[in-house]
């Protein structure tokens, strides 16, 4: 009689603990769910500034009007071109160049690398002969002495191996990836201009 008194004992203890144990996980749910409702959506906040649109949220320096599209203005150093600049990288300016919707050529450049001081020139000569506003270039240090922790997440994020590997992107995709050497700068500005 003992041993099944302590079977139903145990199983009575058993079925105690899942039901507290039930309780307390929709409770910290409810809880959660509570707090959670005092958190806006990204819609709500865009709704109490009526002045916001979602283009010029985009952006800071490039909002439509009426159709047009204003100049970007970075704050990084132009290594080439005017109307398209060659920037030398750096995150904000990267940042704002994806979401400007433009195309966005990108050159792993490392410093010790042969090719890539003979290659990178005739990238500058093809954004000084570009006349459009429809790209932006960026330098970007790949594997030497200047490369930053933000350029080694991007090498990382498009998966380069190499230096002097080109990089488009645009509407935040990678639409190209060019380990192979451009040797002139009509071979830059015949990509650009199919993937602009």
């Amino acid at each position: 009689m003992n041993t099944k008194l302590l079977k139903n004992q145990s199983r009575v203890s058993l079925v105690a603990v899942v039901i507290i144990t039930v309780i307390i996980v929709l409770g910290g749910y409810a809880v959660f769910m509570f707090m959670a409702s005092d958190v806006p959506e990204d819609g709500a906040m865009m709704e109490q500034s009526p002045s916001m649109t979602p283009d010029s949220m985009m952006k800071d320096d490039v909002m439509m009007n009426d159709g047009t599209m204003m100049e970007l203005k970075f704050s990084g150093q132009v290594l080439a071109g005017t109307s398209s600049p060659l920037l030398d990288f750096n995150k904000v300016d990267y940042d704002k160049a994806v979401a400007s919707g433009k195309l966005v050529a990108i050159y792993f450049y490392a410093n010790w690398c042969p090719i890539c001081k003979a290659e990178f020139p005739k990238m500058q000569e093809a954004f000084n002969k570009i006349s459009d506003d429809k790209v932006v270039g960026f330098r970007v240090n790949y594997n030497d002495d200047q490369t930053d922790d933000d350029e080694r997440e991007l090498a990382r994020e498009f998966g380069v191996a190499y230096q002097h590997t080109k990089v488009f992107v645009k509407n935040s995709q990678r639409i190209l990836k060019a380990p192979e050497s451009w040797n002139s700068a009509d071979v830059y500005i015949s990509k650009i201009n199919q993937y602009k």
